[in-house]
């Protein structure tokens, strides 16, 4: 068996492991996924001894992924323009990174919440690390507008000048905003933001949401419950961040094998395991 990880620290939460293994089964790859837990100080040296020990590659979760990014030989463009990595890959050349946050997103949006993004109006929330992740592919997507919106803005600036040349290849409208004026009525709302894991208030005006629009939290989970509330309070479909781990995992999935699982199985077996817990 070729043996992956998920490496963050916590793990014990992480549902990786059940995700792959019903991609391992459902594909026939001969796959063993575990859990490693990363000191805080160690993150290096333990994905390393992994990889020593033949592993052949892992997903990165908090608090690591710009470390990923940063320790990598290798970087794919995505990861590039992320400067953070959710996916690596132990080649003999050294460590390839890789990021699949924000493509996981875009098919959750448009394959199983059913939302075309093409000519949509955006608002992303957040200019962290998942944020980051996700620009790239929201643009490639080819919504009319995304707006980014942050605590602070010079964050979501400096995002935005980093992803200006694709989204005016794209022909995307790409501006930065502080959190109380991003604007009204958008088609679609991502949260980003680390609120719903710390419990916090929603970082945005509920004027941000459009009837009938999708808000997605990419928390899952009771951490997600308020943001979803609040969405669906003020007129718009919530959803949570459920779909795109299943996405972001089915694409680590193929950089790693080449092989590309189906996903709506095994959404829905995660969603039914998780509604039994």
């Amino acid at each position: 068996m070729d043996r992956y990880v998920v490496a963050g620290n916590p793990v014990e939460h992480s549902q990786s492991p059940f995700i792959h293994a019903q991609f391992a089964q459902a594909t026939g790859q001969p796959v063993a996924y575990d859990r490693l837990l990363c000191p805080l100080d160690g993150f290096e040296a333990t994905v390393q001894a992994f990889a020593d020990g033949g592993g052949r590659g892992c997903n990165v979760t908090v608090p690591f992924k710009t470390d990923a990014y940063r320790l990598a030989r290798r970087r794919s463009p995505r990861a590039t323009l992320a400067e953070a990595a959710n996916v690596l890959r132990f080649d003999a050349e050294g460590w390839y990174a890789d990021n699949s946050d924000g493509i996981g997103l875009v098919r959750d949006i448009e394959r199983n919440a059913g939302v075309k993004l093409q000519g949509r109006r955006v608002l992303l929330v957040g200019a962290g690390g998942a944020a980051a992740g996700a620009l790239g592919p929201l643009i490639e997507a080819g919504p009319q507008e995304i707006v980014v919106a942050n605590r602070s803005v010079d964050k979501a600036e400096a995002l935005v000048r980093r992803h200006a040349e694709l989204a005016y290849a794209h022909g995307v409208t790409l501006s930065a905003s502080r959190l109380d004026s991003a604007g009204k009525a958008f088609d679609v709302v991502v949260n980003a933001t680390a609120t719903s894991l710390q419990g916090a208030a929603i970082p945005v005006s509920p004027k941000v949401l459009s009837p009938g629009g999708l808000a997605l939290d990419m928390m899952y989970g009771p951490a997600a419950a308020g943001f979803m509330q609040w969405a669906t309070q003020h007129g718009a479909k919530a959803r949570d961040g459920l779909g795109m781990l299943v996405e972001q995992a089915a694409e680590a999935f193929h950089i790693w094998r080449g092989v590309t699982p189906e996903t709506a199985p095994v959404l829905a077996a995660l969603r039914a395991r998780l509604a039994a817990t």
